[in-house]
């Protein structure tokens, strides 16, 4: 089938080329030229496993081309998915939808008749509705849907082409034909599929972020209360998810969320819920919010504890810079939060990532970085495991110190194997852990 997919962002480009390789003939639209440009000719904009070579692959085969007019796009399909963002609006917390009205706007007067529009961005409930009627005041016998996306960054390429449900918010039996039609190999290899109206399909997605988001927060403030009580909050974790109504998956202490979608989808969902007047309902999603934060501020309080209560003059290196392992996305990352924030306290911070270093010298320029882990930590008062990358657990402990100035390390994500590290000669530390890390101890 034909369709265009508008917004080729990291949701855009994932569904454009997964849609093409399984045999769909896919127009990529977005308005900035270079980058355009490159995904002509098969190159990514962002850092996703096997994202490059599907990318490549599907753009040989003639099956997926881009461009910088959504004129082309409505001529060119009946079956658009709009794939912007919606960041959270400057000075508040509600979502802003402006370039989703803006796609919806643009194409309305050149959509063929019959055409359907599938949003997959993440909204707030209700805007399938209203830019339902925008589009029926200029197109009459087109129609919008929704079909929000639950990729996960470092996975996005495996959770499109087998996904673990398919939702759709449809107001019409054809509608949901054309879905059906669309996903037709993941629907027989037994993908679950939600047909529902728009409302619900809308709500799914920020109800699923906003419970992964209160599991992460919620492990995490048990790690405040096991430093005060003395217990160890990874074993902790490891006995509570193995019940199997509360499960292993988000139940890592450490760090807390970042990235592009749950700090914002939480506050947005909050703002909205206020606007419909049920925000008493999930008011509990401040303090998810709240704990989330806190937790980077912990951190730092931790950091500076270990190296005798002022970053002043000292040498901090920082393993990570991403937001989470298998990204290069550096937006809202909780390691470069605490990187910064002990920077400005005096420390010079040097900071390794496997792939977001480009990403975080952009954005975070007065802090320093090495392209190598022995690099980072030359010298160091104090190492900071910040993202939980699998290449930080494959670290000699022995190897590495030889490099620091002193054996100290903080495991922010709560991922390294403690015993290696001190046997060693390295004090390890972190949050809920006081029995093992002695972080208590003067």
């Amino acid at each position: 089938m034909r369709m265009t997919v508008i917004g080729t962002g990291y949701v855009g480009v994932v569904h454009a080329a997964c849609m093409a390789d399984i045999g769909h003939d896919v127009l990529g639209v977005d308005i900035d030229e270079g980058r355009v440009a490159a995904l002509s000719e098969g190159k990514a904009p962002i850092y996703e496993p096997g994202l490059n070579e599907l990318l490549a692959r599907t753009v040989r085969s003639g099956r997926l081309r881009f461009s910088t007019s959504t004129t082309d796009a409505a001529r060119f399909a009946r079956l658009h998915f709009v794939c912007v963002g919606t960041p959270q609006v400057r000075g508040g917390e509600a979502a802003d939808v402006s370039h989703v009205d803006a796609v919806v706007d643009s194409m309305a007067p050149h959509v063929q008749p019959g055409s359907l529009i599938v949003g997959k961005s993440t909204v707030p409930v209700g805007t399938t509705a209203r830019l339902g009627a925008r589009l029926r005041a200029v197109a009459p016998h087109s129609e919008i849907a929704w079909n929000p996306e639950f990729l996960r960054e470092g996975f996005a390429v495996a959770d499109t082409r087998r996904p673990e449900r398919i939702v759709v918010g449809v107001e019409s039996r054809r509608a949901e034909a054309v879905l059906r039609e669309i996903y037709q190999p993941m629907l027989i290899s037994g993908v679950p599929f939600f047909s529902t109206d728009p409302a619900t399909a809308e709500l799914v997605k920020v109800a699923s972020n906003a419970f992964l988001a209160t599991k992460i927060s919620f492990i995490n403030a048990m790690a405040e209360v096991c430093d005060a009580a003395g217990a160890d909050v990874v074993t902790l974790a490891e006995a509570v998810g193995a019940d199997p109504r509360i499960g292993h998956r988000f139940l890592q202490p450490g760090l807390g969320f970042g990235g592009s979608c749950f700090p914002k989808d939480i506050r947005a969902f909050a703002a909205r819920a206020e606007e419909l007047g049920a925000g008493e309902a999930i008011s509990f999603l401040h303090q998810v919010d709240e704990i989330n934060t806190r937790q980077r501020r912990r951190t730092v309080d931790l950091a500076r504890h270990l190296v005798g209560g002022s970053f002043a003059g000292l040498r901090i290196a920082g393993l990570g810079a991403a937001f989470k392992p298998e990204s290069d996305d550096v937006r809202d990352s909780p390691a470069l939060d605490v990187a910064s924030a002990i920077r400005r306290e005096g420390a010079e911070v040097r900071v390794h990532d496997p792939e977001a270093v480009d990403n975080a010298r952009h954005r975070f320029p007065g802090l320093q970085y090495a392209l190598d882990v022995p690099k980072a930590c030359e010298g160091a008062d104090l190492v900071l495991h910040l993202t939980a990358w699998p290449e930080y657990r494959e670290i000699s402990p022995a190897d590495l110190g030889s490099v620091v100035r002193n054996r100290q390390i903080l495991d922010a994500r709560a991922t390294l194997d403690a015993a290696s590290w001190r046997s060693a000669g390295w004090t390890l530390s972190a949050l809920g852990r006081p029995k093992i890390t002695g972080m208590y101890t003067d």
